[in-house]
C-alpha cells in the first residue's frame, strides 16, 4: 500500500510562515484528490485544503483563505501546504490525505505538528 510522508511542521510565532511537505511513497501514485486536514487538541479533525491532481481545483475553508496555499506536484506524487501569517489557531497536528478514485480519502500520512506561539 502507498504511504504518504509529511514533512515541514515546526514550532513558529504568530504571523510566521511554514511549507508542509507530502511526498506519496511511490512515484506512480496519482490519487483524483489531495488534502490535508488538521486536529487541534481536544477538537475533531477538520478539513483545510484540497486539490484535483489532474487540474489543480482547489477548495479551502474560509479560515485559511488568503494565507494558506495547496499545490501539488504530479512528477513527485506530492502535496504542499504554504502557511503564512500563522495564527494561534492555526496550531494543530496537519494531515495530509489521498482519495485515489474520488470516493472518500482513504490513505493518511502520520501527521505533523505545527505550533504557534506568541
Amino acid at each position: 500500500q502507498v504511504q504518504l510522508a509529511e514533512s515541514g511542521g515546526d514550532l513558529v510565532q504568530i504571523g510566521g510562515s511554514l511549507r508542509l511537505s507530502c511526498v506519496a511513497s511511490e512515484r506512480t501514485f496519482r490519487p483524483h484528490f489531495w488534502a490535508w486536514f488538521r486536529q487541534a487538541p481536544g477538537k475533531e479533525r477538520e478539513f483545510v485544503a484540497s486539490i484535483i491532481r489532474t487540474n489543480g481545483v482547489v477548495n479551502m475553508i474560509e479560515s485559511a483563505k488568503g494565507r494558506f496555499t495547496i499545490s501539488r506536484d504530479n512528477s513527485r506524487s506530492a502535496t504542499y501546504l504554504q502557511m503564512n501569517n500563522l495564527k494561534p489557531e492555526d496550531t494543530a497536528v496537519y494531515y495530509c490525505a489521498a482519495d485515489q478514485k474520488g470516493m472518500g480519502y482513504n490513505i493518511w500520512g502520520q501527521g505533523t505538528q505545527v505550533t504557534v506561539s506568541s
